[in-house]
């Protein structure tokens, strides 16, 4: 397996981030906190980290009134990532989903397309080792989305958020995995896998995984499920306990390994030094 980051959202909250601000703006105005976030997983143990560009799609922007920053603050997480990463880590470039529009805003598949595209050629302006298409919840927002992406020529990961109904992972919009490998295998990405889902349910998920599909396996869970406490998401679990179970997910077939919501550089670090997990080298897709 490879060892992936953790949650970039968590990070830059603990750095004087507010849930209400665009947080992928401080690619511009505070890189120097972005930077101490690759860093910090980095120096955990991880051999691929994302970029903070989750939000950073043109329809997204368009919230907080920042669409004509696209290209700069996609270009910047880029930067920034790598410069962190050296010759140590990989750099997947985030893209996650547009999901519901603010008011008045164009949201067809034509629009989406226009998006993304947007956002994945920025992206690929500053050449990271691969795109990370994370936390799509619907089958046509994450195929149009990976069809963009494969378009720039670089290697395309997609994850998806499963919800259990009935003891079934499906996506928000009901796609069962078999239905989420079928359509994504077919547009020919390199990756598929889930995040933001807890460990045991992602251990689920990724046996289904690998039985729907030969691609490698991208999974990261989230830690535990949150609370609100003076307003900010805690989450129950802790980096031991989130390194001991996630060894059922090497079982079960994960080829990439890291950690989404409420997960740090130690939780990462728990998993690095876990000695039945077993880490390899920064594998190429």
């Amino acid at each position: 397996m490879t060892l992936a980051d953790g949650a970039w959202g968590t990070q830059l909250i603990g750095l004087g981030g507010r849930l209400s601000e665009c947080l992928d703006l401080w690619n511009l105005d505070h890189p120097d906190r972005v930077r101490q976030v690759a860093d910090s997983y980095i120096r955990a143990g991880s051999r691929i980290i994302l970029t903070n560009t989750f939000r950073s799609n043109p329809i997204s922007l368009a919230e907080h009134r920042l669409e004509g920053q696209c290209s700069a603050i996609n270009r910047a997480g880029v930067r920034i990532s790598r410069k962190a990463a050296g010759e140590s880590a990989m750099v997947f470039a985030s893209i996650g989903p547009i999901g519901k529009p603010h008011s008045g805003s164009d949201w067809t598949p034509s629009s989406l397309q226009r998006a993304f595209a947007e956002q994945a050629q920025a992206l690929a302006a500053e050449s990271p080792d691969a795109i990370l298409i994370e936390t799509m919840t619907n089958l046509e927002e994450a195929r149009i989305s990976a069809e963009v992406a494969l378009a720039t020529g670089l290697p395309v990961v997609v994850s998806f958020v499963f919800i259990f109904e009935n003891n079934t992972p499906r996506t928000l919009e009901g796609s069962t995995i078999q239905q989420a490998a079928s359509v994504i295998g077919s547009t020919g990405v390199h990756a598929i896998g889930a995040n933001c889902c807890t460990l045991p349910e992602s251990s689920s998920i990724c046996r289904q995984l690998a039985d729907a599909s030969t691609l490698p396996i991208w999974i990261k869970p989230s830690a535990g499920l949150p609370t609100l406490i003076d307003g900010s998401p805690t989450y129950s679990a802790a980096p031991e306990e989130f390194s001991s179970s996630a060894e059922e997910l090497r079982r079960a077939g994960a080829t990439f390994l890291g950690g989404c919501c409420g997960t740090t550089p130690d939780f990462i670090r728990a998993l690095a030094n876990h000695p039945a997990l077993r880490f390899g080298a920064a594998r190429n897709l």
